[in-house]
């Protein structure tokens, strides 16, 4: 297959990009600036906001997978929203243009968009068919309702797309766990290391995960899987309670105490990460629905082993996905 790749430079891209490349494909990644060579992968360069040169990769592509999109982990500041909000935006809409005036278009098209569309909840799990949309959940921080925003525009962009020859996935992706540097699993295990990984605010907030292995996976089926489109939520099956996933991280990474955290704690923590207490206070209870349902079985569905697999792997040289 050709793959193209928008934004696929970071993180989740590098991770995709060596799989796909690794399997015999042709991966196209689009970037916006000069990017280091990676073996295999093609870089095109595009701006993310207009047509251009770059269209003619996707006529004729078989897959779109678009994970252009300012990186959430920042301080939640105007600048950084406004960011957020227009790299997602105008990235869907223009690839969305770029598909319907192709010749050839792509038969499936695999737009990033995240779980935290869902509201702040611990009573019950957000699935596809009953979860509840965020936005205006009593008892959280205003401001929070500005991602979920920007969720919904992101997937409205890739809904409201004329592209009747083209199938189209909304990819609600929870955290993913991944050795790769950069990565939230990384940053999480260097706290913990530094005695830092107890709870914070009590620990009742739910983390929703998944593997990299099966991230990986789950795209392959999701390319293949010719009757699923729409949104699907790309998370482990067993979410759990923030407390119990820093204890099983912990025991993982054989530290035997976390310092825990108050809520104000965890504002100067993120302050000084230069991130936003968000993403450590909302509660994201979310489960894959919709992959369950249609046969997908994870390789890593339960923490308690996903953590002892990964601790292991960034100990090793070779971080390979297949």
């Amino acid at each position: 297959m050709k793959v193209v790749i928008p934004g696929g430079t970071g993180h989740l891209g590098r991770v995709l990009s060596r799989s796909l490349v690794g399997r015999g494909h042709e991966v196209v990644v689009l970037t916006r600036r000069e990017a280091e060579p990676e073996p295999g992968v093609r870089h095109v360069r595009w701006d993310g906001r207009g047509a251009g040169k770059w269209t003619h990769e996707i006529d004729g592509g078989d897959v779109v997978l678009n994970l252009a999109g300012r990186s959430v982990n920042c301080r939640y500041t105007q600048a950084n929203l406004r960011e957020m909000w227009n790299s997602r935006i105008d990235s869907a809409r223009v690839v969305g243009g770029a598909i319907e005036r192709a010749a050839h278009p792509p038969r499936v098209w695999l737009q990033m968009s995240t779980a935290t569309i869902y509201a702040h909840r611990h009573d019950a799990p957000n699935d596809e068919t009953t979860g509840v949309i965020g936005g205006d959940e009593p008892g959280v921080p205003a401001y929070w309702a500005y991602s979920v925003d920007i969720a919904r525009a992101w997937e409205r962009e890739q809904r409201l797309a004329d592209t009747p020859h083209t199938r189209k996935v909304a990819l609600r992706t929870a955290m993913v766990m991944s050795p790769e540097p950069g990565g939230a699993f990384e940053m999480l295990l260097r706290l913990t290391r530094l005695g830092l990984g107890g709870p914070v605010a009590g620990g009742r907030q739910y983390m929703s995960w998944i593997h990299e292995a099966d991230l990986v996976r789950v795209i392959d089926f999701l390319i293949a899987c010719d009757d699923v489109s729409g949104p699907v939520n790309l998370a482990a099956p067993e979410p759990l309670p923030y407390r119990d996933f820093l204890r099983e991280l912990r025991a993982a990474a054989r530290v035997p105490f976390g310092l825990p955290a108050t809520r104000w704690m965890a504002a100067i923590g993120a302050f000084a990460l230069r991130s936003d207490p968000e993403l450590l206070l909302k509660s994201r209870r979310v489960v894959p629905g919709r992959l369950l349902d249609a046969g997908f079985e994870f390789d890593h569905p339960e923490w308690r082993a996903a953590a002892v697999d990964l601790v292991g792997r960034t100990r090793s040289p070779l971080r390979t996905v297949s």
